[in-house]
């Protein structure tokens, strides 16, 4: 098997993986000690774990004012919405782009559009099913202002799940960061919101598959209208 197919199946991990992997492999093996069906579970629990903390690197297109989705997922809500107060973005709504992460998607999240990291304010809450609108409002919650270049400013929002229990952000206030660079991740099935800046209109539609750090959500240099899209 060449590297090049390798490298297709096996994904670096990232560092907050490494404990839990190794908690699922002691676990699995002690399962082989009690009965074969039950090691073999583990093992496949076990592979899952890995996989669910692979880190990969993504090609981020580079073009100035694309904004690309900070997570892989799929698009679950597409509306105007006021973001969290937390964030000083005013009390105007915005359009919210909400990317729905589950089990098996890879969770590592990165910053749509270059910028200054303005605000990081974390907010405790529930636990709901991070698919239903209400958990932009009721769950536990990251959100992050930025600037651009320009002075034009957004939102991006972690949201925690119904089985996620951490949210990991590893940006302070005052760091410059590039398009797709990463800046945190949620544990075990999440959302992230995004804020578009005023007057940019998304081009992804619901429903629509999302690669963190690759596809195009939004050009803040163009005047296109907000995209349709159907299931073919």
């Amino acid at each position: 098997m060449s590297v090049s197919m390798l490298s297709t199946f096996i994904k670096p991990m990232h560092r907050e993986g490494r404990k839990f992997v190794a908690i699922f492999a002691g676990i699995t093996l002690i399962l082989f000690l009690i009965c074969t069906v039950l090691g073999w579970i583990g093992v496949g629990l076990t592979v899952w774990c890995y996989y669910f903390f692979r880190d990969p690197d993504r090609v981020t297109p580079t073009r100035t004012g694309l904004m690309v989705s900070p997570a892989d997922g799929v698009v679950s809500l597409l509306e105007p919405a006021v973001p969290p107060v937390e964030l000083g973005l005013g009390d105007r709504p915005m359009t919210r782009v909400s990317v729905f992460m589950s089990v098996f998607n890879c969770h590592v999240n990165r910053l749509p559009l270059a910028g200054k990291i303005l605000t990081v304010a974390y907010r405790p809450g529930k636990f709901f099913n991070a698919s239903l609108d209400k958990a932009s409002s009721d769950n536990e919650r990251n959100g992050l202002a930025v600037e651009t270049e320009d002075g034009r400013r957004y939102g991006v929002v972690q949201i925690a799940g119904l089985v996620a229990r951490r949210i990991l952000c590893e940006v302070k206030p005052g760091q410059q960061l590039m398009t797709g660079e990463r800046f945190g991740l949620i544990r075990f099935g999440s959302r992230l919101d995004i804020y578009l800046p005023e007057g940019v209109s998304p081009l992804v539609s619901i429903g629509q598959t999302m690669v963190a750090g690759e596809t195009v959500i939004a050009d803040l240099t163009s005047d296109e209208p907000a995209r349709l899209g159907g299931v073919r």
